[in-house]
C-alpha cells in the first residue's frame, strides 16, 4: 500500500475526529458528531488494518506483517468487538462513568505493552525514542491503575472516601522526582540499556522501577481523591488516557495515534478545566484529594430544623396552579430512571399552558453532561434545557422548582457558611423560587457527604420514595 494513501487515510479520520468533537459540543448536532467519529474510527481501523497486511512499501506484500500475526490481529479485534458490544448492550446510563473509566484503563495499558514492546525490541538508537518510551510508559501505566480505582469507587466495589496517607502529597510529588530521574539516567545511556547492549540488566531493572512507581502513583492519585470530585476524575482520566495515546503514537510512529491522542488529551483537559471551575476547585486541590465521603456528614453536624413532608397529589395541585416550572435533576433520576416520567410530566405540564425549563449543573451526576443525555434520551426538547449560567437569574421569579435527585448541586451552604467542605461551589439557587419540592429517598446527604440546608427552608418540602413512582403518581394526580 502507498504511504501517501495511508497517511491522506489518516488525515481524513483526523479532520473526521475534530469534526464529531465540534458535533458534541452542542445537544442539536450530538448524533451527527458521534456518526463522524464512528466513520473516522472505522477509515482508521480499516487503513491501519490494510497497511499492516499489505505493508506499506512499494510492492504489494512488501513490508507486509507475517500471516500468523495478522490472524492474531484479527482475533483481537473480534474479542474487542465482542466485548464492547456486550458492554453496550448491557450498561445502565448511570453505569456509564465506571465503564468510561474501565475503557480508559484499556488505553492505559496499551501504553504500557507498546512501550514494553518497543523497548524489547531490537534496532533503536535513537535516544529520543527513549525518551518518548518512557514518558509513553509512565502516563499509560498512571492512567491504567488511576482508571481502575475510579471504577472500583464509581461501581461502589470500593469506598469512596479519599485515601488520606501521611504526607500523601509528598509521596506524589516523591513519585515524580523518581521517575525524572529514571528517565534522564535512561536517556543519557539510551542504546546500551537496549537488549542486547553492553547496559540492558540495568536498562530493564531502569524501565521495571519506573514501570512500578508509576503504577503505584496511579493507585495513589486516585484513591486520595474522594467521591464528590469523581466527575472531574472522569475527564482528567479522558485527558490522561488521549496523552498515554499520543505518546503511543511517537513510540510506534503512527501520525493518526498522535493526532487522536492530542485531540482527547487537550480537549479532556479543558473539560476538567470547566469541571474545577463549575465547583471553585483547583486542578491542584482535586489531584491533591480529600473532598467526598461515602455519604457520612463531613462537614460539621448542626441542627437544621425539621423537614416539611409532601403528598404527589399536593404538588400536583401546585404544578396545576403554577405557570413556571423549573425541574433540576441530579443523579438520583439516574438511579432511578426517572427520565421518561419527567420527560411525559414536562409535556403535561406544557400542554396546561405551564412554562416548565430544566436547570443543569456542570457537574450534575457522576459524568460530565450526564443528565443532558438522560433528557435527550427521553425526548426533552433541546431548547427548554438550560445550563446553570443561563438559569439561576431565574429561580426568584419561578412558581416551583422540582428538585429530582440531586443534593449538592442545590446546597445554599457552598454560599452561605465559609466553612463547609463545598464552600464557593457554584450551585442552582433554587431556594430563591417560591417553592421547592426535593425528590428524594430519604434525608441522607449526597455524595460528597455534607448536610443541605434547603430540606429545611420554610418554601421547601420533600417528597419521599422512588422518583420514578413519584412523578408517575403526580402524573395520575393530574
Amino acid at each position: 500500500m502507498s504511504i501517501s494513501l495511508l497517511q491522506g487515510s489518516f488525515i481524513i479520520a483526523g479532520l473526521l475526529f475534530i469534526l464529531a468533537l465540534a458535533g458534541l459540543s452542542k445537544h442539536e448536532t450530538s448524533k451527527r458528531g458521534n456518526v463522524l467519529g464512528a466513520i473516522g474510527m472505522g477509515l482508521a481501523l480499516v487503513f491501519t488494518i490494510l497497511g499492516t497486511v499489505l505493508g506499506t512499501g512499494s510492492g504489494i506484500w512488501n513490508n507486509a506483517a507475517p500471516k500468523w500475526a495478522i490472524a492474531a490481529i484479527l482475533i483481537a479485534m473480534l474479542i474487542g468487538a465482542a466485548f464492547g458490544v456486550f458492554k453496550a448492550l448491557r450498561v445502565e446510563m448511570t453505569g456509564m462513568p465506571e465503564l468510561i473509566a474501565l475503557f480508559h484503563s484499556f488505553v492505559g495499558l496499551t501504553a504500557v505493552l507498546v512501550g514494553w514492546n518497543s523497548y524489547l525490541e531490537p534496532g533503536h538508537a535513537d535516544k529520543l525514542h527513549y525518551g518518548e518510551l518512557f514518558v509513553g510508559i509512565f502516563i499509560g501505566a498512571v492512567t491504567f491503575t488511576g482508571s481502575i480505582i475510579a471504577y472500583l469507587k464509581l461501581s461502589g466495589k470500593m469506598k469512596s472516601a479519599p485515601l488520606t496517607l501521611p504526607h500523601h502529597n509528598v509521596l506524589n510529588l516523591g513519585a515524580l522526582v523518581v521517575f525524572l530521574g529514571l528517565t534522564v539516567w535512561f536517556v543519557l545511556l539510551g542504546p546500551a540499556h537496549h537488549v542486547g547492549g553492553s547496559g540492558a540488566p540495568i536498562g530493564l531493572i531502569l524501565i521495571s522501577a519506573m514501570t512500578l512507581v508509576s503504577l503505584a502513583l496511579g493507585l495513589h492519585l486516585v484513591a486520595s481523591i474522594g467521591g464528590g470530585d469523581m466527575p472531574v476524575v472522569v475527564s482528567m482520566l479522558n485527558s490522561y488516557s488521549g496523552w498515554a495515546a499520543a505518546a503511543a503514537g511517537f513510540t510506534l510512529d503512527n501520525d493518526l495515534l498522535i493526532i487522536t491522542g492530542a485531540l482527547v488529551g487537550s480537549s479532556g483537559a479543558y473539560l476538567s478545566y470547566i469541571m474545577c471551575k463549575a465547583m471553585n476547585r483547583s486542578f491542584i486541590s482535586v489531584i491533591a484529594g480529600g473532598f467526598g465521603s461515602d455519604g457520612a456528614v463531613v462537614g460539621e453536624a448542626q441542627d437544621l430544623g425539621e423537614h416539611r413532608e409532601t403528598t404527589a397529589v399536593e404538588v400536583a395541585d401546585l404544578l396545576k396552579n403554577a405557570s413556571s416550572v423549573i425541574i433540576t435533576p441530579g443523579y438520583g433520576m439516574a438511579v432511578a430512571q426517572a427520565q421518561g416520567p419527567v420527560a411525559d410530566l414536562t409535556s403535561k405540564l406544557r400542554a396546561l399552558g405551564v412554562e416548565v425549563r430544566f436547570g443543569i449543573h456542570p457537574v450534575a451526576g457522576r459524568l460530565p453532561g450526564h443528565m443532558n443525555v438522560l433528557l435527550a434520551e427521553a425526548k426533552v426538547p433541546y431548547d427548554i434545557v438550560l445550563e446553570m449560567d443561563e438559569i439561576n437569574d431565574d429561580f426568584e421569579s419561578t412558581d416551583v422548582v422540582l428538585v429530582i435527585g440531586a443534593n449538592d448541586t442545590v446546597n445554599p451552604a457552598a454560599l452561605d457558611d465559609p466553612t463547609s467542605p463545598i464552600a464557593g461551589m457554584p450551585v442552582l439557587e433554587v431556594w430563591k423560587a417560591n417553592t421547592v419540592v426535593v425528590f428524594k429517598r430519604s434525608m441522607n446527604t449526597g455524595y460528597a457527604g455534607v448536610q443541605n440546608p434547603l430540606f429545611f427552608k420554610d418554601n421547601a418540602v420533600m417528597l419521599f420514595g422512588d422518583a420514578k413512582d413519584r412523578v408517575e403518581d403526580i402524573i395520575k394526580a393530574l
